[in-house]
């Protein structure tokens, strides 16, 4: 049996201000961007450039109780870990395109890490693992 995790639902407040962070910040792709007339709402999707494994449906608020979570979804704990294969193109890329970093790189026992806030506030690692490290032999 083979399964894998498709998506990750991320709250958002609004999907086009989304879109233009992940898309133009964060350089990731737009997967699909869809209107579903029976819920009134879009189907929105991006992920990282060149990758094929799960990806974020950014999820626009409909209720009151949606909207706390914006920017808090893991209460104040890293939310989403982004593996990269060359961690100081992407900070210095980040960094020009003013990414805000809550941590500054550091260089661990599984690779070099350095955490972010989404547009939200949403914490996020920025990791290259080492060469040797298990999750390495794990990405696409």
């Amino acid at each position: 049996m083979k399964q894998s995790i498709v998506h990750i639902a991320l709250v958002v407040n609004d999907y086009d201000e989304a879109i233009d962070f992940y898309t133009k910040k964060l350089d990731f792709t737009l997967i699909e961007d869809t209107y579903q007339p029976e819920q009134n709402k879009r189907w929105v999707v991006v992920s990282p450039k060149n990758s094929n494994s799960t990806t974020i449906l950014l999820a626009k608020a409909s209720k009151p109780i949606q909207k706390d979570f914006i920017g808090n979804q893991a209460g104040g704990r890293v939310f989403l870990f982004l593996a990269t294969d060359d961690f100081d193109r992407d900070y210095n890329n980040y960094l020009a395109k003013g990414i805000e970093f809550v941590r500054k790189p550091k260089v661990a026992d599984y690779g070099k890490v350095a955490v972010f806030k989404d547009l939200y506030g949403n914490l996020w690692d920025l990791v290259q693992f080492g060469e040797d490290h298990i999750m390495n032999q794990r990405l696409d």
